[in-house]
């Protein structure tokens, strides 16, 4: 079965940027999913019934730090720091049982990472070089594929996988705010206010997603497309959760924003050409041109001062810094790989088919 068939929206639905943000910001958190194995199966358990995880000793040195189980596992604890979920009791978000066995996977996790990088680079300057420079050859870039040979299914599958980062766009980033100090915090807070719609409710960029996805004819409801996500989807939003939730980490979490606004605008930019040439709608391409020259700017401010300032009064975090950008740029490639593998097979990127609108 190709893409073609099985993603064959008819209609692209017509929604207010307002309208749709109401529709995301539900007061319950979403509803939790089926697991994936033993461990996502104890903590799924364990929040239905309010008890304590159960899980055979050794299940988390035997998973996968890259699989579907642990991963999902590790999102469904991070997430009681962000909505939660319908029917679990808040109180769980510091239960210690849950706690012990988060930090037992994001052990795992970290070690993988580090692993992965061993040979990464240390400094901020060999971190971050590669990335200020465009590169000629964009035959791998997830961004130009869907911007000159993207099909609508295929932009439909981007965003529903964005969507479990986008609706809650800048929030794991705000964690560090008051573990800066001085230049570092005053320009953080500056590019997080932009983050947040600059005062205005309707220009906020969760909500701005979530109208970009009511255009392309998808359900905006906050992790509405958890069940759907693979493994490197979720890896992507767990990286941003494990740096934010950790002081120790908080030169990373600074060296992945930076990662992310230094990269943005270029790939915002084809991307908004993309929805363009799709007709995927105005809010789905006022999303990505927002994006474009906000993130020029908060490019320049994040390096010179967010990461210049936090150096100036903790130099001894620069490999930090260096870390987290690296994780991000490996994170990201392994989603791209895994994206482009499955559309190059005609097969869909998700654990299942998208609803047709």
């Amino acid at each position: 079965m190709t893409g073609q068939d099985r993603h064959n929206p008819t209609a692209t639905a017509t929604v207010t940027a307002t309208a749709t943000v109401n529709a995301a910001a539900t007061v319950a958190g979403p509803g939790l999913v089926e697991p994936r194995g033993e461990l996502s199966r104890a903590v799924t358990r364990a929040l239905r019934s309010g008890t304590a995880p159960d899980f055979r000793p050794g299940a988390v040195l035997r998973a996968d730090p890259w699989g579907e189980d642990l991963q999902l596992a590790l999102y469904l604890l991070y997430e009681l720091h962000y909505a939660g979920f319908d029917g679990v009791d808040d109180e769980r978000e510091w239960d210690p049982d849950l706690l012990r066995l988060r930090q037992a996977m994001e052990a795992r996790f970290l070690h993988a990472l580090r692993t992965d990088l061993a040979d990464g680079p240390r400094s901020v300057e060999d971190a971050f070089a590669p990335l200020l420079v465009e590169p000629v050859d964009l035959s791998d870039s997830l961004s130009h594929h869907l911007e000159t040979d993207g099909e609508l299914w295929q932009l439909r599958e981007y965003a529903a996988l964005r969507s479990l980062y986008h609706l809650k766009e800048a929030d794991p980033h705000a964690w560090v705010i008051p573990r800066l100090t001085g230049r570092a915090k005053a320009a953080m807070v500056a590019i997080e206010y932009d983050e947040f719609g600059a005062g205005r409710a309707d220009r906020i960029h969760a909500g701005l997603f979530a109208a970009l996805m009511a255009d392309l004819g998808l359900d905006p409801g906050y992790g509405r497309y958890l069940d759907l996500a693979p493994a490197p989807l979720l890896a992507t939003v767990n990286l941003m959760s494990v740096f934010g939730l950790h002081r120790a980490l908080r030169g990373a979490l600074v060296g992945h924003f930076a990662c992310v606004e230094v990269t943005s605008s270029p790939g915002s930019r084809r991307l908004a050409r993309a929805m363009r040439r799709c007709g995927a709608g105005q809010a789905a391409e006022r999303f990505y041109t927002e994006h474009v020259e906000a993130d020029a700017v908060h490019e320049q401010v994040v390096r010179h001062e967010v990461i210049g300032g936090l150096l100036a009064s903790e130099p001894d975090l620069e490999a930090d810094v260096a870390f987290g950008c690296a994780a991000t740029v490996l994170l990201e490639d392994r989603l791209a790989t895994h994206i482009r593998r499955a559309w190059t097979r005609g097969d869909s990127a998700l654990r299942g088919p998208l609803p047709v609108p």
